[in-house]
């Protein structure tokens, strides 16, 4: 397996963006430059945006992208199981994955994007990281590139409406450029991995499903 570090570095455009974030993706959009001009092209239109956008730009939409009448989630687990059993059992395996190669996931879950990102290169045996990357990573990311399709948005804000009453702002110029980090990791992905597309093209996310619930909790 070749070296594959650079998966810390592209955790960074996934984290909450700090005064640094424009540093980091630049360093992310370099490496992708050196060794995978295909997902630096898909990248490209992220990096322009966040090296123009203030500071509180950056903040709301990340927010509004991953937090708050979010788009989707960076909570893997939710994208692929949703509320099911099985995402308990990920966690678990999950937890045990970081504590055996000393990846701290700080206050967020083991599911985390950033923090499975991150584990790739510590983890010892390829067999069980290959299996990560097909069957969690690589699904629950080509999951949340749908969920930033119109008509997937479309279709949440119509919930969060419902409950809320109002949506909050976004700018139509740059609301899903999310969308192209996501695509640039799972060009990365094939790449390395060797991944073949699956036959059902129409997989969906169960991130729609998950606010659903969530929202119908909140009642409760």
């Amino acid at each position: 397996m070749k070296n594959i570090n650079h998966y810390a570095i592209l955790a960074d455009l996934f984290e909450y963006p700090g005064p640094d974030f424009p540093d980091k993706v630049m360093k992310a959009q370099e490496v992708l430059n050196e060794k995978y001009p295909d997902a630096a092209n898909l990248l490209q239109p992220f990096t322009e945006f966040i090296s123009k956008a203030t500071y509180r730009e950056r903040e709301e939409l990340f927010t509004r992208s991953f937090d708050v009448q979010a788009v989707t989630t960076l909570d893997l687990g939710y994208v692929v199981f949703g509320e099911d059993y099985k995402r308990g059992e990920l966690l678990v395996n999950l937890n045990r994955e970081h504590r055996d190669a000393g990846n701290d996931c700080g206050t967020e879950l083991a599911d985390h994007l950033t923090n499975i990102l991150r584990l790739l290169p510590k983890m010892k045996e390829e067999a069980i990281r290959n299996e990560l990357v097909e069957k969690v990573l690589a699904s629950a990311v080509r999951k949340m590139v749908t969920d930033f399709d119109p008509k997937n948005i479309e279709e949440k804000e119509k919930v969060y409406k419902k409950h809320h009453k109002t949506l909050i702002e976004k700018s139509e110029n740059h609301y899903t450029v999310y969308q192209n980090t996501l695509m640039a990791l799972y060009s990365v992905l094939k790449t390395d991995f060797d991944l073949v597309e699956p036959e059902n093209k129409q997989e969906t996310s169960e991130f729609l499903k998950y606010v659903y619930t969530e929202i119908e909790l909140e009642k409760d």
